[in-house]
């Protein structure tokens, strides 16, 4: 066998691959839009029926039981707001940690990481009773401080990445012409390291975005995001699973749009730095 074939079969079998990966990560997501269209029986139907009539009955009734567009107003806020919020902390530090490095640099990188280790539940009663004695409760500005705190470790280490890639010799230009370390972050090196920065930002607005454990648990109604509309539908009666799956359709639809969107930028940015 030639080398050109050799390697046409083999870039064959990895796309074969790819597009199979693809379709396995893909399926749950379109058998969630499916049933969604179904009636509840359909729904818990077996064996399974690919083919019905469809019917926008589960969205007229989730819509009539709960505002969806408050809560993805909620999510929306909140998912910003901790975002922004987690970039202001994490230029700093990162910027300091690249630059100027110590002996526990290293040491506290890694144990920042390690917090997102710890299991959310272990910490839920005294970050609770935190919140309720500072009436934060079912708040949007609770939420985005606890959103901002789980993403802070993830924002640090891949601002701090983006920033060692920048030669240090361009800094050094900037500072012999006078640059103050201000004018160095915001004129240098956010310019220099913006696909990183808006990379890191997408990622953190989806993280945000996904987070139920901590909306289900600090919020009620008032500041409610979406995670916490799709489990709304879980009642003591059981799961209505066609009401669940439009709800989670329309949960995940703004993100879904937003990452498809913005994939291009995300990519660029994650491998930001890495020829160089």
């Amino acid at each position: 066998m030639s080398s050109a074939s050799s390697k046409r079969y083999r870039y064959l079998f990895v796309t074969v691959l790819g597009w199979l990966a693809a379709a396995l990560l893909f399926f749950p997501i379109f058998w969630m839009v499916l049933t969604s269209f179904k009636t509840e029986v359909e729904a818990i139907a077996l064996p399974p029926k690919l083919f019905f009539q469809p019917t926008f009955e589960n969205y007229i009734t989730i819509q009539e039981r709960a505002d969806y567009f408050s809560f993805a107003m909620n999510s929306i806020v909140i998912s910003v707001g901790s975002t922004l919020l987690a970039l202001i902390l994490a230029i700093p530090a990162a910027y300091a940690m690249a630059f100027f490095p110590t002996k526990r640099t290293k040491g506290t990188l890694l144990w920042m990481l390690s917090t997102k280790m710890l299991p959310p539940v272990g910490v839920l009663v005294p970050i609770y009773l935190l919140f309720r004695d500072s009436n934060l409760l079912d708040t949007r500005i609770g939420l985005t401080i606890i959103y901002t705190l789980i993403n802070l470790p993830i924002v640090v280490w891949m601002i701090y990445t983006f920033f060692k890639d920048v030669p240090k010799d361009i800094l050094e230009a900037g500072r012999m012409d006078g640059a103050s370390p201000k004018q160095e972050v915001f004129h240098v090196l956010m310019p220099l390291s913006l696909p990183g920065i808006a990379s890191t930002a997408l990622l953190a607005i989806i993280l945000s975005w996904n987070e139920a454990f901590w909306s289900l648990n600090l919020t009620t109604t008032n500041a409610a995001p979406l995670t916490t509309f799709i489990a709304s539908f879980s009642s003591p009666q059981g799961l209505f699973w066609a009401q669940l799956s439009a709800a989670s359709t329309l949960a995940i639809a703004p993100i879904l749009i937003f990452g498809w969107l913005s994939q291009r930028q995300l990519v660029r940015g994650l491998t930001f730095g890495a020829v160089k």
